[in-house]
């Protein structure tokens, strides 16, 4: 029986939610987008006149297609060239979800997208669903097919194993900006020791190339190690410009709620360093340079004027 258009503003209402619900869980906004198209497939087949609750529905066939979805994505990621990252979403993305709590923005954060890959697919579906947007374990259990006591459970055992111990810092726009000043100034100095001085002891530095652009295959570590890559990433060289398309502009912005550097060449987005910020100071930069899970940042970052940059690369 064909969609009414009732029925299909019921699911057009859900789809923020359910986007934001698959990008948590697949740390990819593509797939999340691909996702949710195949729910609303589902939707368009099913007996919509006989489903009771359609949100409990449509939660429910979303989160399984992307319990799937993780399931083989953890043989990709067996052959991903590098470091894979998640991709980041900029400020203003609506794809983001709910920021209302301290719980829904830990989530969405680059650091805790990059912990949950230690999860099984299970694990990181409790935890999305209870600490980003407080399903209770009863309707978790009935979405999961599996106990309220299993639920609970499961979600202990998520939190123990996201949690780093590290509490992160809350950032607004304007902390951003400071914090990338910074950031890009002592970068640009040609000397370690003021990147040294803004990092933390066990800083950390990865960045994701997706075999398209050079990324080290092994994370840096230590604030020494990680300072001296830095400086080396922003000398000037041509083989950089080369290999961008040109001198990247730098811009200051957020993604994922932490402050990032942007690099954009002719409007194209082509690299963002995200900036893990503690109260100890910068304890990871995440650098997501494959041009693939870059595609919306670009797409976002047309839509608003950012002036000018705040330094050029290379």
């Amino acid at each position: 029986m064909p969609l009414t258009a009732s029925d299909v503003d019921r699911f057009e209402a859900a789809r923020p939610r359910l986007e934001a619900i698959a990008y948590r869980l697949l740390g990819s906004a593509g797939e999340a987008e691909d996702a949710v198209q195949e729910t609303f497939l589902r939707w368009q087949a099913a007996d919509v006149d006989h489903v009771e609750v359609p949100e409990a529905w449509l939660t429910k066939v979303l989160t399984n297609l992307c319990l799937n979805l993780l399931t083989s994505a953890r043989a990709r990621r067996e052959t991903y060239v590098g470091q894979w990252l998640p991709e980041p979403l900029l400020a203003g993305d609506p794809m983001l979800g709910p920021a209302d709590t301290a719980e829904q923005r830990e989530s969405v954060s680059y650091a805790v997208l990059t912990l949950m890959e230690r999860l099984s697919p299970s694990e990181r579906a409790v935890y999305v669903l209870r600490e980003a947007f407080g399903y209770p374990h009863r309707d978790i259990a009935e979405i999961l097919d599996i106990t309220e006591a299993a639920s609970q459970q499961i979600f202990h055992r998520a939190r123990k194993h996201v949690a780093d111990g590290r509490a992160r810092a809350e950032i607004d726009q304007a902390a951003a900006r400071r914090i990338v000043e910074e950031f890009l100034a002592a970068a640009a100095s040609g000397r370690i020791e003021p990147l040294v001085r803004l990092l933390t002891e066990d800083a950390v530095s990865i960045g994701d190339g997706g075999g398209k652009v050079p990324a080290r295959a092994k994370a840096f570590e230590g604030a020494i190690a990680v300072a001296k890559f830095l400086r080396g990433l922003f000398r000037p060289g041509e083989a950089k410009r080369a290999l961008a398309g040109g001198a990247p502009g730098l811009y200051a912005s957020i993604a994922n709620g932490d402050p990032a550097v942007v690099a954009v060449v002719d409007g194209r987005v082509v690299g963002v360093m995200c900036l893990e910020v503690t109260a100890e100071g910068i304890a990871a930069c995440r650098n997501q340079v494959n041009p693939d899970k870059l595609e919306r940042a670009t797409a976002l970052w047309a839509l608003t004027d950012h002036g000018k940059p705040l330094a050029t690369a290379f």
